[in-house]
Protein backbone atom coordinates (compact mmCIF):
# COMPACT_ATOMS: atom_id res chain seq x y z
CA UNK A 1 0.00 0.00 0.00
CA UNK A 2 1.95 3.10 -1.14
CA UNK A 3 2.13 5.65 1.76
CA UNK A 4 -0.44 8.17 -0.30
CA UNK A 5 -3.01 5.65 0.26
CA UNK A 6 -2.19 5.34 3.90
CA UNK A 7 -2.33 9.00 4.81
CA UNK A 8 -5.49 8.70 2.73
CA UNK A 9 -7.11 5.46 5.21
CA UNK A 10 -5.93 6.87 8.14
CA UNK A 11 -7.34 10.63 7.21
CA UNK A 12 -10.52 8.66 6.07
CA UNK A 13 -10.59 6.73 9.50
CA UNK A 14 -10.04 9.70 11.44
CA UNK A 15 -12.87 11.92 10.19
CA UNK A 16 -15.27 8.99 10.61
CA UNK A 17 -14.30 8.70 14.29
CA UNK A 18 -14.66 11.94 15.31
CA UNK A 19 -17.32 12.49 13.66
CA UNK A 20 -18.93 9.37 15.14
CA UNK A 21 -17.82 10.50 18.34
CA UNK A 22 -19.37 14.04 18.45
CA UNK A 23 -22.24 13.28 17.56
CA UNK A 24 -22.77 10.08 20.15
CA UNK A 25 -21.67 13.17 22.71
CA UNK A 26 -23.66 16.13 21.50
CA UNK A 27 -26.52 14.15 20.27
CA UNK A 28 -26.69 10.98 21.57
CA UNK A 29 -30.20 10.53 22.84
CA UNK A 30 -31.90 11.89 19.25
CA UNK A 31 -29.34 9.31 17.63
CA UNK A 32 -31.01 6.72 19.90
CA UNK A 33 -34.48 8.01 19.25
CA UNK A 34 -34.49 8.23 15.60
CA UNK A 35 -32.81 4.70 15.45
CA UNK A 36 -35.54 3.25 18.49
CA UNK A 37 -32.74 2.20 20.10
CA UNK A 38 -33.64 2.52 24.27
CA UNK A 39 -31.90 4.88 26.22
CA UNK A 40 -28.95 3.78 28.24
CA UNK A 41 -29.70 4.17 32.32
CA UNK A 42 -26.63 6.66 32.17
CA UNK A 43 -25.48 8.59 29.50
CA UNK A 44 -22.17 8.26 30.48
CA UNK A 45 -21.76 5.12 29.10
CA UNK A 46 -22.27 6.18 25.63
CA UNK A 47 -20.54 9.20 26.22
CA UNK A 48 -17.01 7.89 27.44
CA UNK A 49 -17.63 5.79 24.68
CA UNK A 50 -17.84 8.39 22.22
CA UNK A 51 -14.90 10.23 23.39
CA UNK A 52 -13.04 7.34 23.44
CA UNK A 53 -13.92 7.63 19.94
CA UNK A 54 -12.45 11.12 19.45
CA UNK A 55 -9.16 10.62 20.95
CA UNK A 56 -8.78 7.80 18.63
CA UNK A 57 -9.83 9.95 15.70
CA UNK A 58 -7.37 12.42 16.60
CA UNK A 59 -4.85 9.39 16.70
CA UNK A 60 -5.67 8.32 13.27
CA UNK A 61 -5.10 11.40 12.14
CA UNK A 62 -1.37 11.88 13.90
CA UNK A 63 -0.73 8.30 11.75
CA UNK A 64 -2.38 10.14 8.38
CA UNK A 65 -0.13 13.44 8.95
CA UNK A 66 3.26 10.74 9.41
CA UNK A 67 2.65 7.23 8.73
CA UNK A 68 6.35 6.32 9.33
CA UNK A 69 6.70 8.28 13.02
CA UNK A 70 3.40 7.49 14.01
CA UNK A 71 3.44 3.44 12.74
CA UNK A 72 3.40 2.19 16.30
CA UNK A 73 0.60 3.71 16.60
CA UNK A 74 -1.57 1.55 14.36
CA UNK A 75 -1.89 -1.56 16.15
CA UNK A 76 -3.74 0.41 18.82
CA UNK A 77 -6.30 0.79 16.03
CA UNK A 78 -6.31 -2.71 15.13
CA UNK A 79 -7.67 -3.56 18.67
CA UNK A 80 -10.05 -0.52 18.85
CA UNK A 81 -11.27 -1.94 15.33
CA UNK A 82 -11.14 -6.03 17.06
CA UNK A 83 -12.92 -4.62 19.91
CA UNK A 84 -16.04 -2.85 18.63
CA UNK A 85 -16.42 -5.65 15.52
CA UNK A 86 -16.33 -8.56 18.33
CA UNK A 87 -18.49 -7.48 20.35
CA UNK A 88 -21.11 -6.89 17.80
CA UNK A 89 -20.76 -9.84 15.97
CA UNK A 90 -21.15 -11.51 19.10
CA UNK A 91 -24.29 -9.82 19.75
CA UNK A 92 -25.71 -9.81 16.76
CA UNK A 93 -24.54 -13.77 15.45
CA UNK A 94 -25.02 -15.44 18.97
CA UNK A 95 -27.88 -13.52 20.72
CA UNK A 96 -29.47 -12.35 17.86
CA UNK A 97 -29.88 -9.02 19.58
CA UNK A 98 -27.96 -5.94 17.84
CA UNK A 99 -29.96 -2.69 17.09
CA UNK A 100 -29.34 -1.73 13.47
CA UNK A 101 -27.94 1.07 14.45
CA UNK A 102 -24.70 -0.75 15.11
CA UNK A 103 -24.71 -2.92 12.61
CA UNK A 104 -23.29 -0.52 9.86
CA UNK A 105 -20.44 1.00 11.98
CA UNK A 106 -19.80 -2.54 12.51
CA UNK A 107 -19.10 -3.58 8.96
CA UNK A 108 -17.04 -0.52 8.03
CA UNK A 109 -15.04 -1.05 10.88
CA UNK A 110 -14.45 -4.80 9.74
CA UNK A 111 -13.23 -3.11 6.51
CA UNK A 112 -11.01 -0.56 8.38
CA UNK A 113 -9.66 -3.71 10.49
CA UNK A 114 -8.34 -5.34 7.37
CA UNK A 115 -6.86 -2.29 5.52
CA UNK A 116 -5.20 -0.98 8.87
CA UNK A 117 -3.71 -4.43 9.09
CA UNK A 118 -2.41 -4.22 5.49
CA UNK A 119 -0.83 -0.59 6.18
CA UNK A 120 0.65 -1.84 8.86
CA UNK A 121 2.40 -4.73 7.12
CA UNK A 122 3.50 -2.07 4.18
CA UNK A 123 4.60 0.84 6.10
CA UNK A 124 8.29 -0.07 6.96
CA UNK A 125 9.40 -0.07 10.69
CA UNK A 126 11.27 3.14 11.75
CA UNK A 127 14.80 2.06 12.73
Amino acid sequence: MATSLVRLLFLIAGLYDLVIGVAFVGFGPQIYDAAGVPHPNSWAYIQFGALMLVIFGVMFLAVAYAPLANRNLIPFGVLLKISYVAIVAYYWVQLGDVPMLFKPFAAIDAVMLVLFLLAYAKIPTNR
